[in-house]
């Protein structure tokens, strides 16, 4: 089974690039202190890698 992680956005978006807000979005964040947990994938970590001054990823 593959391992999951936790992302959480701490950061707005307001202010930031539209490429920026729409890697946020399609991880699925959409406010403040929102949580997610998905797949550790390259797909996703290259997300969290855009966004990672935005974000805070922990293992679920």
């Amino acid at each position: 089974m593959a391992d999951k992680i936790k992302i959480t956005l701490i950061r707005s978006c307001v202010g930031r690039p539209q490429k920026q807000r729409d890697t946020v979005s399609s991880l699925g964040l959409r406010k403040i202190n929102s949580t997610v947990i998905k797949e550790n994938s390259p797909q996703v970590k290259g997300m969290i890698d855009k966004v990672s001054h935005m974000v805070k990823v922990e293992p679920a």
